[in-house]
């Protein structure tokens, strides 16, 4: 009997050895990447609640939530409510992976805008009240500046046209002058808010883009317009046009139109984006950039004009925290950081009002 027992407990004291070294082994990695600035990244501008962490030289962990509802679009107040509901647990979720508390934390940044409102408040309050907390500096980040950061990133591109594509924007922008500058856009709705529209009059819920490009692979094409005002685009009679042809086109036919016109109009502009700026890359960014098909299309583009075309990770590429951890950093190293009273939200923050202190010229 007594031997049984020094068997048990020599077995059970084996296993206690191995998860300590293995929990050992896993800190001692992630400390080889802490003699880099860590950033905790909070995004909250819309739809998703996401937390990334990152150093100078990696993405070290990310967690979101998304906001969905299968009646309609985007409710701004359910919206903040989801993401005040879920914050603290993907925080928790994001800092267990690896180990670490806030105290390891160096810097925290946040969505400023452009965005929702009661979004971004819900995003500005959780990192202000973490800043004052845990005495972090706070950096405020440009939603969208982020997403082209997180493009370059991620891909070989240095000075490419972006082609930024979500919910809320069609942009294309390049860097001239310690400024991202807007040289084409939609004068309405976005292309992203657009495949939403329709598909909520389709009844294919939200968010729609990627049902939309999953019927429009058993479509056809049928006539729309097609409206493209110098290195403009009109895309809200489009989708008014599509709707209609619901009334006497297959589902299927009419996703594949509208996905089709949508795209070859912006393909269109970032042609001439490419022609006037004398630019040799282009890089798609933004959540309609997981679509494969305008992927497909823009690199055909690319090819053609002897362009290199990149597209940023599909994971990265709609709304997430390493976006912001990116450009925080960046932010950080590189300008002065607003004093915790001074923060505040900004819904129509443009990119071209952001100095890009971090980019040398």
């Amino acid at each position: 009997m007594l031997f049984v027992y020094f068997l048990y407990y020599n077995i059970y004291c084996n296993i206690y050895i191995n998860l300590i070294n293995r929990k050992f082994n896993k800190i001692h990695e992630f400390t080889k990447e802490m003699v880099n600035l860590i950033c905790l990244g909070i995004e909250s501008t819309a739809h998703t609640f996401s937390i990334g962490i990152v150093n100078e030289k990696k993405v070290l962990a990310v967690k979101s939530s998304m906001y969905t509802n299968e009646k309609g679009g985007i409710i701004p107040a359910d919206a903040a409510a989801h993401h005040r509901k879920v914050r603290d647990l993907l925080l928790a979720e994001a800092l267990n992976e690896l180990y670490l508390s806030m105290e390891n934390i160096d810097v925290i940044a946040f969505s400023k805008g452009p965005g929702l409102a009661p979004c971004l408040l819900a995003g500005k309050e959780f990192s202000l009240g973490l800043a004052k907390k845990y005495s972090k500096p706070l950096v405020p980040v440009n939603h969208i500046a982020a997403h082209l950061e997180i493009g370059k990133f991620f891909t070989k591109a240095k000075d490419p046209v972006f082609v930024f594509t979500s919910g809320a924007n069609t942009q294309i922008i390049t860097h001239a002058s310690s400024r991202y500058r807007i040289i084409g856009e939609c004068l309405s709705i976005a292309i992203g808010n657009s495949l939403d529209k329709f598909g909520r009059a389709a009844g294919l819920g939200f968010p729609a883009g990627p049902k939309i490009e999953q019927l429009a692979l058993k479509g056809k094409y049928i006539e729309l317009p097609y409206v493209v005002k110098g290195m403009d685009v009109e895309f809200s009679g489009i989708v008014t046009a599509a709707i209609q042809k619901l009334k006497n086109n297959k589902l299927e036919d009419v996703c594949f139109s509208l996905q089709e016109t949508l795209f070859s109009m912006t393909a269109e502009i970032t042609e001439r984006a490419l022609a006037h700026t004398q630019k040799k890359e282009a890089l798609l960014i933004g959540g309609v950039a997981a679509n494969k098909r305008f992927a497909e299309m823009l690199s055909i583009m690319c090819k053609e004009r002897g362009a290199k075309f990149y597209f940023c990770p599909v994971q990265y590429a709609g709304d997430n925290g390493v976006q912001i951890a990116i450009l925080g950093l960046l932010q950080y190293k590189s300008s002065k950081i607003p004093s915790l009273k001074d923060i505040d939200i900004n819904p129509n923050w443009r990119v071209d009002e952001v100095e890009t202190s971090w980019i040398k010229e």
